[in-house]
């Protein structure tokens, strides 16, 4: 089996659109629909006919353009259960732990709720690659609209468990952000120094940040290290649950 191809490209002020396509199937997925324009380019630019769009939340900057892109395409849009009456134009709508096929490559669903209350992801085990939106970014999480702090604790718990090897494909660019405020936790970790050094470069040279690996994040990312003695002992927080000390973490980025 060929290998899925991957487009990654700039939509709106911050958020990334993604292409997935299978070469064999000649399938093509957008993950969300962040904005027309940009997707039906980055498609035409690689010649490809998209056939689905995976949504993984309902907020406007992830499903603008469903309805645009499905009447341009005739495709299929699949989203969370739990959110299916806010995703424009749903088709088919998947739940945690749910598998389906995508051009003869597993797709699986996660459910991550937090950012949202009926946030998925999606991820394809068998090329190690995992679709987070705004679940989980490069050196951070997002922000806590419509679950509280425990429910996003344990969804990112959920995603640490995939392997090390994991490519992860977020929704937004917020890295450079995320790596300065990641070195006020952590300010003796070596490898995020190391790490926050290198992103400083490349976004100064206009470079994405996109995709992360899911051991790179355990490694250098404080929104998945609550557990870390050196975090607790820098919060003053040693006696508290992973929950509370998560809590504090993403308070302190949301005042950053």
């Amino acid at each position: 089996m060929k290998p899925l191809e991957i487009e990654v490209f700039s939509c709106r002020s911050d958020n990334y659109g993604v292409l997935v396509h299978e070469p064999e199937s000649g399938l093509t997925v957008s993950i969300d629909a962040p904005e027309e324009k940009p997707i039906v380019e980055a498609a035409n630019r690689r010649g490809w006919q998209l056939t689905h769009i995976f949504t993984t939340h309902h907020h406007t900057d992830h499903v603008e353009a469903n309805l645009a892109l499905k009447e341009r395409y005739g495709l299929e849009i699949i989203g969370p259960v739990n959110e299916a009456v806010a995703i424009p134009g749903l088709d088919r709508s998947v739940e945690d732990g749910e598998e389906f096929q995508f051009g003869g490559h597993l797709v699986r669903v996660i459910e991550t709720p937090g950012h949202t209350a009926g946030h998925i992801c999606f991820h394809f085990p068998d090329d190690k690659i995992l679709f987070a939106a705004d679940t989980l970014f490069a050196l951070g999480c997002g922000r806590l609209f419509e679950r509280p702090a425990a429910d996003m604790w344990h969804s990112l718990q959920k995603l640490a468990g995939l392997p090390d090897e994991t490519a992860i494909y977020f929704g937004h660019e917020y890295t450079l952000s995320n790596a300065r405020f990641a070195l006020t936790i952590d300010p003796d970790n070596e490898p995020l120094q190391r790490r926050a050094a290198q992103i400083e470069e490349l976004r100064k040279e206009g470079k994405f940040t996109i995709p992360t690996m899911m051991g790179l994040e355990k490694e250098t990312n404080p929104f998945l290290r609550a557990k870390d003695p050196k975090i607790r002992r820098n919060l003053i927080m040693e006696g508290k649950t992973n929950e509370e000390v998560f809590a504090e973490i993403r308070k302190r980025k949301d005042n950053f």
